[in-house]
Protein backbone atom coordinates (compact mmCIF):
# COMPACT_ATOMS: atom_id res chain seq x y z
CA UNK A 1 0.00 0.00 0.00
CA UNK A 2 1.18 3.24 -1.04
CA UNK A 3 1.64 5.91 1.89
CA UNK A 4 -0.06 9.38 1.68
CA UNK A 5 1.21 12.40 2.47
CA UNK A 6 -1.31 11.91 6.05
CA UNK A 7 0.38 8.96 6.92
CA UNK A 8 4.04 10.44 5.92
CA UNK A 9 3.43 13.42 7.88
CA UNK A 10 0.72 14.34 9.32
CA UNK A 11 0.15 11.26 11.68
CA UNK A 12 3.31 11.09 13.17
CA UNK A 13 2.95 14.50 14.48
CA UNK A 14 -0.97 14.00 15.54
CA UNK A 15 -0.18 11.01 17.42
CA UNK A 16 2.64 12.18 19.71
CA UNK A 17 -0.66 14.44 21.01
CA UNK A 18 -2.80 12.21 21.20
CA UNK A 19 -3.86 10.04 24.47
CA UNK A 20 -6.48 7.11 25.03
CA UNK A 21 -8.04 7.50 27.97
CA UNK A 22 -10.04 4.33 28.10
CA UNK A 23 -13.81 4.24 29.68
CA UNK A 24 -16.20 1.48 31.52
CA UNK A 25 -18.16 2.22 28.07
CA UNK A 26 -16.15 4.03 25.01
CA UNK A 27 -13.56 5.86 25.30
CA UNK A 28 -11.73 9.47 25.46
CA UNK A 29 -9.44 11.04 22.76
CA UNK A 30 -7.43 13.79 24.63
CA UNK A 31 -5.48 16.04 22.31
CA UNK A 32 -2.66 18.41 23.65
CA UNK A 33 -1.06 19.53 25.47
CA UNK A 34 -1.09 22.94 23.17
CA UNK A 35 1.03 26.33 23.51
CA UNK A 36 -2.02 28.70 24.97
CA UNK A 37 -1.16 32.59 25.08
CA UNK A 38 -4.25 34.35 26.77
CA UNK A 39 -4.75 37.72 27.25
CA UNK A 40 -5.72 38.49 30.67
CA UNK A 41 -6.28 41.13 31.87
CA UNK A 42 -4.21 43.12 29.25
CA UNK A 43 -0.91 40.17 30.64
CA UNK A 44 -0.48 37.52 28.38
CA UNK A 45 0.29 34.33 30.06
CA UNK A 46 1.17 31.11 28.44
CA UNK A 47 -1.11 28.00 29.56
CA UNK A 48 -1.30 24.60 28.34
CA UNK A 49 -4.50 23.59 26.38
CA UNK A 50 -5.90 20.43 25.73
CA UNK A 51 -9.20 19.13 24.42
CA UNK A 52 -10.87 15.31 24.75
CA UNK A 53 -13.78 14.23 22.66
CA UNK A 54 -15.73 11.03 23.72
CA UNK A 55 -15.88 8.26 21.63
CA UNK A 56 -17.86 4.97 21.15
CA UNK A 57 -14.94 3.14 19.67
CA UNK A 58 -11.73 2.28 21.69
CA UNK A 59 -8.92 2.13 19.60
CA UNK A 60 -4.70 3.11 19.12
CA UNK A 61 -5.52 3.59 15.84
CA UNK A 62 -5.64 7.23 15.96
CA UNK A 63 -5.67 7.62 11.91
CA UNK A 64 -9.08 5.62 11.57
CA UNK A 65 -10.60 8.09 14.32
CA UNK A 66 -9.13 11.27 12.94
CA UNK A 67 -10.49 10.23 9.21
CA UNK A 68 -13.80 9.70 10.71
CA UNK A 69 -13.96 13.39 12.27
CA UNK A 70 -14.48 14.85 8.46
CA UNK A 71 -17.77 13.65 8.19
CA UNK A 72 -18.65 13.52 11.68
CA UNK A 73 -19.05 17.53 11.91
CA UNK A 74 -17.68 18.34 15.34
CA UNK A 75 -18.76 22.08 14.45
CA UNK A 76 -22.07 20.72 15.53
CA UNK A 77 -21.88 19.29 18.67
CA UNK A 78 -19.98 20.57 21.97
CA UNK A 79 -16.57 19.28 22.89
CA UNK A 80 -15.17 20.45 26.72
CA UNK A 81 -11.62 21.41 27.08
CA UNK A 82 -8.91 22.52 29.85
CA UNK A 83 -6.01 24.63 30.37
CA UNK A 84 -3.63 24.34 32.73
CA UNK A 85 -1.09 26.62 34.02
CA UNK A 86 2.73 25.77 35.59
CA UNK A 87 3.53 22.13 36.67
CA UNK A 88 0.04 20.90 36.82
CA UNK A 89 0.93 17.32 36.55
CA UNK A 90 3.72 17.28 38.47
CA UNK A 91 3.20 20.18 41.10
CA UNK A 92 3.01 19.21 44.61
CA UNK A 93 -0.28 21.57 44.66
CA UNK A 94 -2.72 23.13 42.10
CA UNK A 95 -5.50 25.29 42.25
CA UNK A 96 -8.41 23.82 39.91
CA UNK A 97 -11.97 24.78 38.83
CA UNK A 98 -14.63 22.99 36.38
CA UNK A 99 -16.41 25.86 34.97
CA UNK A 100 -19.41 25.01 33.06
CA UNK A 101 -19.92 26.61 29.78
CA UNK A 102 -22.49 29.53 29.99
CA UNK A 103 -22.83 31.23 26.51
CA UNK A 104 -24.73 34.78 28.02
CA UNK A 105 -22.02 35.16 31.16
CA UNK A 106 -19.02 33.75 29.33
CA UNK A 107 -19.60 35.09 26.04
CA UNK A 108 -21.64 38.54 26.31
CA UNK A 109 -20.80 39.20 29.82
CA UNK A 110 -24.38 38.93 30.89
CA UNK A 111 -24.18 40.06 34.78
CA UNK A 112 -27.83 37.74 35.25
CA UNK A 113 -25.20 35.32 36.62
CA UNK A 114 -21.58 35.07 37.81
CA UNK A 115 -20.32 32.91 35.38
CA UNK A 116 -18.33 35.64 33.54
CA UNK A 117 -17.03 36.50 36.42
CA UNK A 118 -15.66 33.23 37.40
CA UNK A 119 -14.45 32.38 34.39
CA UNK A 120 -12.15 35.27 34.19
CA UNK A 121 -11.15 35.14 38.05
CA UNK A 122 -10.73 31.82 38.30
CA UNK A 123 -8.11 32.12 35.91
CA UNK A 124 -6.16 34.54 37.59
CA UNK A 125 -6.41 32.88 40.87
CA UNK A 126 -4.70 30.11 38.88
CA UNK A 127 -1.78 32.10 37.48
CA UNK A 128 -1.24 34.09 40.92
CA UNK A 129 -1.16 30.73 42.63
CA UNK A 130 1.67 29.38 39.99
CA UNK A 131 -0.11 26.49 38.97
CA UNK A 132 -3.71 24.62 38.18
CA UNK A 133 -5.68 24.13 35.44
CA UNK A 134 -9.42 25.22 34.41
CA UNK A 135 -11.79 22.52 32.90
CA UNK A 136 -14.26 24.01 30.43
CA UNK A 137 -17.49 22.09 30.24
CA UNK A 138 -19.48 21.64 27.30
CA UNK A 139 -22.90 20.25 27.24
CA UNK A 140 -23.51 21.93 30.77
CA UNK A 141 -25.55 25.05 29.71
CA UNK A 142 -28.10 26.08 31.77
CA UNK A 143 -26.90 23.40 34.61
CA UNK A 144 -27.12 20.78 31.98
CA UNK A 145 -30.77 22.23 30.32
CA UNK A 146 -29.08 23.24 26.65
CA UNK A 147 -28.71 27.01 25.29
CA UNK A 148 -32.25 27.06 23.46
CA UNK A 149 -34.58 26.04 27.01
CA UNK A 150 -32.15 28.60 29.28
CA UNK A 151 -33.80 31.20 26.94
CA UNK A 152 -36.93 29.92 27.94
CA UNK A 153 -35.69 29.84 31.41
CA UNK A 154 -35.05 33.46 31.19
CA UNK A 155 -38.19 34.08 29.89
CA UNK A 156 -39.77 32.36 33.42
CA UNK A 157 -36.92 34.60 35.44
CA UNK A 158 -38.28 37.62 33.84
CA UNK A 159 -41.79 36.80 35.59
CA UNK A 160 -41.22 35.71 38.72
CA UNK A 161 -39.49 32.78 39.11
CA UNK A 162 -36.44 31.83 40.32
CA UNK A 163 -33.85 29.63 38.50
CA UNK A 164 -34.83 26.15 40.38
CA UNK A 165 -38.05 26.87 39.17
CA UNK A 166 -37.97 28.29 36.13
CA UNK A 167 -36.14 24.63 35.05
CA UNK A 168 -38.12 22.29 37.15
CA UNK A 169 -41.33 24.47 35.52
CA UNK A 170 -39.79 23.40 32.13
CA UNK A 171 -39.39 19.69 33.14
CA UNK A 172 -35.79 19.52 34.01
CA UNK A 173 -33.92 19.12 37.58
CA UNK A 174 -32.30 21.52 38.99
CA UNK A 175 -28.91 20.53 38.14
CA UNK A 176 -28.46 17.92 35.89
CA UNK A 177 -24.32 18.23 35.21
CA UNK A 178 -22.30 15.52 35.04
CA UNK A 179 -18.29 15.41 36.04
CA UNK A 180 -17.66 11.93 34.93
CA UNK A 181 -15.31 12.82 31.56
CA UNK A 182 -13.86 15.78 33.55
CA UNK A 183 -12.70 13.59 36.50
CA UNK A 184 -11.27 10.91 33.70
CA UNK A 185 -9.30 13.46 31.85
CA UNK A 186 -8.24 14.82 35.56
CA UNK A 187 -6.69 11.48 36.45
CA UNK A 188 -4.98 11.46 33.21
CA UNK A 189 -3.33 14.65 33.54
CA UNK A 190 -2.54 14.77 37.86
CA UNK A 191 -2.49 12.21 40.49
CA UNK A 192 -1.65 14.20 43.48
CA UNK A 193 -4.34 16.63 45.14
CA UNK A 194 -6.26 19.54 44.05
CA UNK A 195 -7.31 22.80 45.75
CA UNK A 196 -10.57 22.68 44.21
CA UNK A 197 -12.31 26.28 43.51
CA UNK A 198 -16.18 26.02 43.88
CA UNK A 199 -18.88 27.26 46.10
CA UNK A 200 -20.49 23.80 44.83
CA UNK A 201 -20.56 21.49 47.47
CA UNK A 202 -21.68 18.68 44.52
CA UNK A 203 -18.62 19.04 42.49
CA UNK A 204 -16.44 18.39 45.86
CA UNK A 205 -18.24 15.00 46.11
CA UNK A 206 -18.03 14.47 42.43
CA UNK A 207 -14.33 14.73 42.87
CA UNK A 208 -14.08 12.98 46.17
CA UNK A 209 -16.51 10.05 45.05
CA UNK A 210 -14.19 9.00 42.04
CA UNK A 211 -11.39 8.92 44.60
CA UNK A 212 -9.65 12.32 44.23
CA UNK A 213 -8.13 13.97 46.93
CA UNK A 214 -9.31 17.86 47.48
CA UNK A 215 -6.95 19.39 49.90
CA UNK A 216 -8.83 22.39 50.28
CA UNK A 217 -11.74 24.74 48.74
CA UNK A 218 -11.35 28.31 47.77
CA UNK A 219 -14.78 30.39 47.45
CA UNK A 220 -15.15 32.53 44.32
CA UNK A 221 -18.25 34.55 44.90
CA UNK A 222 -17.86 38.05 43.31
CA UNK A 223 -19.14 40.60 40.43
CA UNK A 224 -22.26 41.15 42.93
CA UNK A 225 -25.43 43.39 41.71
CA UNK A 226 -28.71 44.08 41.22
CA UNK A 227 -28.86 42.03 38.71
CA UNK A 228 -27.73 38.85 40.34
CA UNK A 229 -28.20 38.98 43.62
CA UNK A 230 -31.35 36.85 43.67
CA UNK A 231 -30.00 34.80 41.22
CA UNK A 232 -26.66 34.28 43.61
CA UNK A 233 -29.61 33.56 46.98
CA UNK A 234 -30.91 31.15 45.36
CA UNK A 235 -27.62 29.25 44.55
CA UNK A 236 -27.30 29.05 47.98
CA UNK A 237 -30.82 28.77 49.34
CA UNK A 238 -32.25 25.86 47.01
CA UNK A 239 -28.71 24.74 45.42
CA UNK A 240 -27.19 24.68 48.44
CA UNK A 241 -24.11 26.69 47.53
CA UNK A 242 -21.76 27.30 50.12
CA UNK A 243 -22.06 31.18 51.52
CA UNK A 244 -19.40 32.93 52.71
CA UNK A 245 -19.78 35.27 55.70
CA UNK A 246 -20.83 38.78 54.16
CA UNK A 247 -21.45 37.75 50.65
CA UNK A 248 -24.20 40.50 50.30
CA UNK A 249 -22.74 43.37 52.54
CA UNK A 250 -21.78 45.13 49.26
CA UNK A 251 -25.04 45.09 47.40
Amino acid sequence: MIKTEFDLKVLPVLKEKIKLIKMSKGAIYLVGPIQLPVNLYGETYNFQWYCWLKCDEVTEDYEKIIQKLSSANLADLQQSSVITYGDFSFGDDALMRLHSICHTGDIFGSKRCDCGYQLKQSMKMIVEYGSGALFYLANHEGRGIGLFSKAMAYVLQENGYDTVDANESLGFVDDSRDYDDAIQVLKALRSKPVKLMTNNPKKLEALKNSGLKVSDRKPIWGDISEFNQNYLQTKIKRSGHLEEEGLYSIV
